[in-house]
């Protein structure tokens, strides 16, 4: 298997892994006393928690980090998880979710536009024509295209579209760690330690704990963040050590077609419609098309480390 499509296979699986994660928010939020930023928080801190214990257990040396080492994580957690989480849930309060998840999708754009000064990668038509297909794919999908729903402020559409610039910045950093720490997991541990640090200065006792005694509600919560989070996100870095980061980014644009998939069989009342299959075949469409206009990424290494 060539490292591209190795790279291809994994981001692959782990989009379709994340797309699980919206059906766990959405029931946590629905069903039991929780803000969004406070269940952001947690599944932040249970990630770090989780993974911490893992690799005690399994991979000590990919805990190891330098001090040299600190500025970058704090920036890939504080900019690249926390923000982009903090942004996200006042996009939905101010666009609501369907506009919410069409503006927080422009991140593939702003990867692509990014990495060509950042990390040399080419800019090219087929890669653009990938970027304009995948954004109108996502807006079907979420059944953007009525008038209605973009009814929105100026400030609702720059919060949203800082959601997209945030994850863009996520997939630049994460592509230019590829190999530059012990393994994938070294990245994911520390880039969410100082995410829920960061959140937690949105965070008082008056809102931590405002699921008490509902143990049901920790359960699934723990379930989400040690489940399709750790996995999802942990392979998605994986992933960024062999594709460019645009490539890694319009494949992840596959999550709101997989998720709302996945509904049809969790949520039996939520189905596709006609608008919204074409808008997954778009995406598909970018993503092949991205794939056909992108070389092999050979896997970054230093002699130092090993995986």
């Amino acid at each position: 298997m060539s490292p591209r499509t190795k790279g291809i296979v994994i981001a692959l699986i782990a989009t379709s892994v994340w797309a699980t994660t919206g059906l766990f928010i959405d029931y946590l939020l629905d069903n039991y006393n929780i803000q969004k930023l406070t269940l952001a928080f947690w599944r932040d801190f249970m990630i770090t928690v989780g993974l911490i214990v893992l690799l005690s257990l399994t991979q000590r040396q990919a805990l190891r980090i330098r001090r040299r080492d600190v500025p970058f994580f704090l920036a890939y957690g504080f900019f690249g998880l926390a923000i982009f989480n903090a942004l996200w849930t006042y996009s939905v309060g101010f666009n609501g979710p369907a506009v919410a998840m069409v503006l927080a999708f422009s991140s593939p754009a702003f990867t692509v536009l990014l990495a060509w000064p950042f990390l040399k990668e080419a800019l090219t038509g087929r890669k653009m024509m990938a970027v304009v297909l995948s954004l109108t794919g996502c807006a079907l999908v979420a059944e953007a295209y009525s008038p209605e729903v973009w009814q929105v402020n100026t400030l609702g559409i720059v919060i949203g579209l800082g959601t997209g610039l945030a994850f863009a910045f996520y997939n630049l950093a994460g592509r230019w760690s590829s190999g530059r720490f012990p393994s994938a997991w070294t990245v994911t541990l520390y880039g969410f330690m100082f995410a829920s640090l960061g959140l937690s200065l949105t965070q008082g006792p008056d809102t931590l704990f405002t699921m008490g005694t509902e143990w049901d509600g920790w359960i699934i919560l723990a379930i989400l963040s040690l489940g399709p989070s750790l996995i999802g996100y942990s392979l998605y870095t994986l992933s960024l050590r062999y594709l460019q980061a645009g490539t890694a980014g319009l494949i992840a644009t596959l999550e709101p077609a997989f998720t709302a998939i996945m509904a049809i069989f969790i949520v039996p009342d939520k189905q596709l419609g006609a608008v919204q299959w074409l808008g997954t075949g778009l995406i598909l469409a970018a993503v092949v098309l991205a794939q056909l206009d992108a070389p092999n990424v050979k896997r970054q290494t230093t002699p130092a480390i090993a995986d």
